[in-house]
Formats: C-alpha cells, structure tokens, sequence
C-alpha cells in the first residue's frame, strides 16, 4: 500500500521553475521525479534564478545574473522576458566560471562546449536556459526531455504541486539533505550547498548523475 501511494505521488504532475545553469537541488528534483513540467505562462517574478546561478570562488559565493531587457516586469510572462546583450556579460559570466573552476578536475573536458555555449545569442531567456539544460543533459549522457507546461499557471494552482522557487538566491542553501561532494575552495571557504549544476560537474563529472 506504502509503494502504491509513493507510485502515485511520483507520477502526480509537478511544477518547476526555468532556471540558468539550474542548482544541484533542482537537477535532482527533475531526476527523481518522472512527471514534472517547466511553468512558462507565468508573471515573471522578481530575484530568482530563472537569471541566475550561483557558483563558488576563492572567497565565497558568486551569483552571475543575465540582464533582462526593460528590467523585471511582472507584466511579462517567463516566455516573453528577453535577454539583453547591451553588456557583453557572456564573456564575463565565462571567465568567472573558468577562474573558479579552471583547475577542478573535471572542468577541462567542459570547457570548449561551454565556450560554444556563450558563443550563441538566444533572444528569449527561457531558451538560453533550455540551451543549458540540453548541455547538461549531454554531458550526463541523460536522454530526459524537458517538458512545459503548456498553460495558464491558473490551470495548474490547487490541482498539481506547484514547486516552483523553492530555492531562491536568498536562501538557496536551506535545502535537506544537500547533495554533499569535495568542492573546489572547501579548505577555504567551506562546503557549499546547492550551487550552480557546474560546479558538480566540474567537480565530480560523470560521477554527477549518480549522486543527483
């Protein structure tokens, strides 16, 4: 009866945010579950990482955050917020990921798929975040699709587990039973939970998928 309803609740629809380079606890929220949704016909909200990402240096915690064209209106559905290229911040987002994670032991069979990543211009910030998600997905030998929701997030309020930012920039750390391996800058800063899905790859690589 225990492993009927634990069945049950796994294929229950759940609903999950777009993120950037999406964190460790996202990642193994998608893979344990075998029916969850992107919400895409959604307000855009304010400080999420559907913009964001969070990685670890030398000196702590480094959040890089992609410019949105006209600011974060809440007006705008996650579909239609758009990415701005006014500041060249792909570079910039590649050399911190290449200063943090230059000398990890994996982040060298990453680099140029990274690089051709940046490479490219998305217009929309919900395909740039898919274009990562298919990246990762690559790397992890996943054949996983990611599936959206085709809807008014109304439709799915009250009838499906809405999931969504349960992790946010504020507080992403306050997460169960963090996914726990040897990062980078542990002996200095100490182990950080939850970050960016690049820095478990780059510290773990193909080991990654076993441990989300």
């Amino acid at each position: 009866m225990i492993e009927e309803l634990q069945q049950n609740q796994n294929k229950a629809l759940q609903i999950i945010e777009s993120q950037y380079f999406g964190t460790v606890n996202w990642y193994k929220l998608l893979f344990e579950q075998t029916n969850t949704k992107i919400a895409q016909y959604e307000a855009y909200p304010k400080t999420s990482f559907r913009n964001r990402t969070v990685i670890a240096g030398s000196n702590g915690i480094i959040i890089l955050s992609v410019p949105l064209q006209k600011g974060r209106s809440q007006k705008r559905q996650t579909k239609d917020v758009k990415v701005s290229y006014d500041q060249d911040w792909q570079a910039q987002h590649l050399r911190s990921i290449i200063c943090c994670y230059g000398k990890s032991p994996f982040f060298e069979f990453y680099q140029e798929g990274l690089e051709n990543l940046f490479y490219k211009k998305h217009d929309y910030l919900i395909d740039l975040n898919q274009a990562t998600h298919q990246w990762v997905f690559k790397q992890l030998k996943i054949k996983q699709a990611l599936e959206y929701f085709e809807e008014a997030d109304s439709k799915f309020i009250g009838t499906s587990q809405d999931l969504r930012d349960s992790s946010k920039p504020n507080d992403f750390q306050l997460v169960q039973n963090p996914v726990r391996y040897a990062q980078v800058f542990e002996d200095r800063i100490g182990f950080q939970s939850n970050l960016s899905i690049l820095d478990l790859l780059s510290c773990m690589g193909p080991a990654s998928k076993t441990l989300l």
